[in-house]
């Protein structure tokens, strides 16, 4: 209990947002985790019994258009029960995951990710929001986490058969992307063989690499920056003396500006939204993992300031393409998970 109240505490002290706003985000995730449809459903037939609707399919994460986007969905309302456990949303967050994290459910969900031909399911983006899910249950000390146990096990056993494969990077600005998913394990994985081997694909990687071309970013598609994303990646993984010589050779130059989304309706173009508020952790991450007198830490603090506050503004919910996940985004940002440990 001692525990649960430090981390509680802790977590307030990170935020600058009220129970009011954080109601606000929570509210967008309560709108979705048991909302089945529409559905964007990435699923591999085998035979007539795999014809069946998502709540069949994967009954604790249908919700919220898409697998991955239900899980950070439900990492949404713990994250958010967590830091405010007395505000009025507080027993209807945890009720919901409740409702979702069953045995039975989760035993559903464990056969699933276990199906012929469902290798690369939700691989590595889904499977490590997962694990951040994971994370927040024990360090809430709630009993979920051991419900939810069996999923994380098989998609720990998923990542730990797959990394020793992967000869190459994903550098994408989308969700196949390496260096984010890494980032999010790292920061939540309880299996210290794959901590070690998301450590050593990272240094193998990413350690040579130089003069990154942010210049050529974003893609039209992209909620994660590669450049910034492998940045904030290797503070996770390197000597604070050493990532900043890294950074050095890896990132010389920086200019960046919020993007604008053209139309937030559109699913892909309303990525970008996403990619401001990714931005901004990554900048503040990268920020504080720097010695306090470089002078790159003004500037990366000033470009996060500017693509928070633009990222934010857009976390409305008035159009269900970026409602059913920029909150789980928004909520990453200001209760300042990536930089919790």
């Amino acid at each position: 209990m001692l525990l649960a109240l430090a981390a509680t505490l802790s977590l307030h002290a990170a935020t600058d947002f009220d129970a009011k706003a954080a109601e606000r985000f929570a509210n967008l995730a309560l709108a979705c985790v048991h909302k089945e449809y529409p559905n964007k459903i990435s699923h591999n037939l085998n035979g007539d019994d795999d014809v069946a609707p998502p709540r069949k399919l994967t009954p604790a994460f249908y919700g919220c258009y898409d697998w991955h986007s239900s899980v950070h969905g439900h990492w949404l309302l713990a994250r958010l029960a967590r830091t405010f456990p007395d505000a009025p949303f507080a027993k209807a967050a945890h009720d919901a995951i409740a409702a979702s994290i069953t045995p039975e459910n989760i035993a559903q969900e464990v056969r699933y990710l276990r199906g012929d031909g469902r290798a690369s399911f939700e691989r590595p983006y889904g499977l490590a929001w997962l694990l951040q899910l994971g994370a927040e249950l024990r360090e809430t000390n709630d009993p979920l986490a051991k419900t939810l146990e069996p999923l994380e096990t098989a998609a720990a056993e998923r990542l730990k058969a797959w990394l020793p494969k992967l000869s190459h990077p994903i550098r994408i600005g989308e969700h196949s992307q390496s260096a984010f998913s890494f980032g999010l394990i790292l920061d939540s994985t309880s299996d210290p063989q794959l901590r070690q081997l998301v450590v050593d694909r990272s240094r193998a990687f990413f350690l040579h690499d130089r003069k990154c071309p942010i210049a050529y970013e974003p893609s039209g598609e992209d909620f994660l920056s590669p450049c910034l994303a492998e940045a904030d990646l290797m503070r996770r993984v390197l000597p604070r003396k050493q990532f900043a010589a890294w950074l050095t050779g890896f990132l010389p130059s920086m200019t960046l500006k919020p993007e604008i989304v053209s139309d937030p309706s559109d699913p892909k173009l309303a990525h970008l939204d996403g990619l401001n508020l990714s931005r901004a952790w990554m900048l503040e991450g990268i920020a504080s993992a720097l010695p306090s007198s470089d002078p790159r830490v003004a500037a990366f603090r000033a470009a996060a300031k500017a693509h928070r506050d633009a990222g934010l503004a857009a976390v409305t919910g008035e159009h269900y393409e970026g409602g059913h996940w920029l909150g789980s985004f928004a909520v990453y940002l200001v209760t300042k998970r990536g930089m919790a440990k």
